[in-house]
């Protein structure tokens, strides 16, 4: 009798935009830096598209379209928070390009931002990438080294396990 262990697949999660990639720890706010929402990463934008970073469900659109919530294939509930403190902008420089319930693939333009006008009226440009199930899901979640991403191309964070 043969026995075939299957290791179960891993997680990808592609960056969502070109630019800069910088660990959670070091985004300037508690909620992110403490990963009090959760384990991740974060990354600051070089323009305002902003891309599916994996293939999944849309969960979640912030009523004031500043965040994203992707259910990905594995399980895993994917945030993208554009900027921080962007709640308070009430939806203005925000152009959502997706819906609650749509499947995506990786590469699929969610939305595009105005970052002239984020950079103006937010806190920050600086956008985390979290999984927001992360601590009860028996995953291990490891960031990528790299200092800059490219949409599609560059894995910044990857889950493996359970």
């Amino acid at each position: 009798m043969v026995f075939h262990i299957f290791k179960k697949p891993k997680l990808e999660v592609y960056a969502p935009f070109e630019g800069e990639i910088i660990p959670l720890e070091e985004v300037p706010d508690p909620v992110f830096s403490q990963k009090m929402m959760g384990k991740g990463i974060a990354m600051i934008p070089k323009n305002g598209q902003i891309f599916a970073p994996v293939e999944g469900k849309i969960i979640q659109v912030a009523i004031t379209k500043h965040a994203v919530g992707i259910l990905a294939n594995d399980g895993s509930e994917i945030l993208i928070h554009i900027g921080l403190e962007t709640v308070n902008l009430k939806g203005e420089g925000f152009h959502v390009k997706v819906q609650e319930g749509e499947r995506v693939t990786v590469g699929q333009l969610l939305m595009e931002v105005d970052l002239e006008y984020i950079q103006t009226h937010a806190k920050s440009i600086i956008t985390p990438i979290v999984i927001t199930n992360s601590v009860d899901s028996g995953k291990k979640y490891v960031a990528t080294d790299e200092k800059r991403g490219l949409v599609g191309k560059t894995v910044i964070l990857t889950a493996s396990g359970k």
